[in-house]
């Protein structure tokens, strides 16, 4: 049994991409629909964001090191997206 994510969806796993030296770890991501993804920041002095593309897009709060931020994926599609302060860093999550 999963848990009630941010988008009050039954969320069935959650998935980790780490976050260091500038790059998200695995830069790409196959979730089943209803799956967390967690985004943990694993660098020494730097904070990140993760900023999604495209016209319905938005960005997270800055994350520190140490600190992890959330998102639930209710709907099938491909999410790209990139670090706000850092566009270099790149990223995407597909969900069936």
């Amino acid at each position: 049994m999963g848990y009630l994510g941010t988008a009050g969806v039954w969320a069935q796993s959650v998935e980790v991409v780490g976050i260091k030296d500038y790059h998200y770890h695995p830069p790409e991501l196959r979730v089943k629909s209803g799956t967390t993804v967690q985004w943990t920041n694993q660098e020494k002095r730097t904070s990140h964001s993760i900023l999604f593309l495209g016209p319905q897009g938005f960005e997270s709060e800055r994350i520190f090191p140490g600190e992890s931020w959330r998102r639930t994926f209710a709907e099938p599609g491909r999410y790209a997206y990139s670090c706000g302060p850092h566009p270099e860093m790149q990223g995407v999550v597909e969900v069936e």
